[in-house]
Order: structure tokens, then sequence, then C-alpha cells
């Protein structure tokens, strides 16, 4: 049974508010992006020194979920230096009493792979203290722009 790399938060923040901050890819996970994030078919490119992802936006219902698919990547100090390609990351908005739910999936990032522990360690610093920040007071703690 596969078990693909979750994390989930709860906020006070409407629906919309966490949609938006999640399309603001540059404000909670890095701001070494080439490219736009924030539409349907959009194809952005994420950099951590040679570390590279190139993603796709393939699905998004306003409100309440993004899909990205890593189209090609390059891992440097993992032995699969593509082990990333072909998976996919989803955020699922949802209320849950009186808070909203953004549930974030990395499908395919399953504990066999060499970069789980690393990764999902990554992950679930973005997502529970930058992305978390960046939806309840609009500033995230984003991966500073190389060279600044």
């Amino acid at each position: 049974m596969k078990s693909d790399f979750t994390s989930t938060l709860l906020t006070h923040s409407a629906p919309q508010e966490a949609f938006a901050a999640i399309n603001n890819v540059h404000g909670w996970w890095t701001e070494n992006i080439e490219g736009r994030t924030n539409k349907l078919h959009d194809i952005f490119t994420v950099r951590f020194g040679t570390t590279w992802k190139t993603f796709k936006i393939v699905e998004v219902v306003p409100g309440e979920k993004v899909v990205w698919v890593i189209t090609d990547c390059y891992l440097p100090w993992n032995g699969d230096k593509t082990e990333w390609t072909g998976t996919k990351i989803s955020f699922e908005i949802s209320k849950k009493g009186e808070q909203t739910q953004v549930r974030f999936s990395h499908l395919g990032l399953v504990p066999e792979l060499e970069c789980f522990k690393s990764c999902s360690n990554a992950w679930t610093g973005y997502i529970q203290n930058s992305l978390q920040r960046l939806i309840n007071t609009g500033k995230g703690k984003p991966t500073a722009k190389e060279g600044s």
C-alpha cells in the first residue's frame, strides 16, 4: 500500500484566502521561481542552488483545490536525480467547523523513495510554518532569492 506524504493545517482564514496564499508560491516556498503559479496550465520552475523542479498546474478549483504535476526535475544530492518527475502536489481546501483545512499531499512521495525523509521534513516546515503564516498574517517565510 502506497503511503503518500501529507500534511494538514487548520486556519481561521476563509478558504479563498488559503487558496490565494497557496498560489502565491514565492510568498511561502521560495523566491527562486521562474514562470507563473496561479492559473490552470501555468508552468513554473523552482530552484534551490543546483536543485530544480518544473511544475505544471493541472487542476484548479477556486477556493477548493490546486494540483501540480512535476514534469521534470534535477535532484543532484539524490541517487535518482529525477525521483520527483511524474509525482503530483495536491492542495485540498475544505471547511472544518469554523475553520478552514488545507490538506497538502505529495502524491508519489512515499517512504520507499530515497528522498522521503529529507523531502517530507522540508515540506512539513514549508506547509506548517511558512504557508500557515502566509495564510494567517499575509507574510510567509520562503527561501530567499539567491544572490540577495
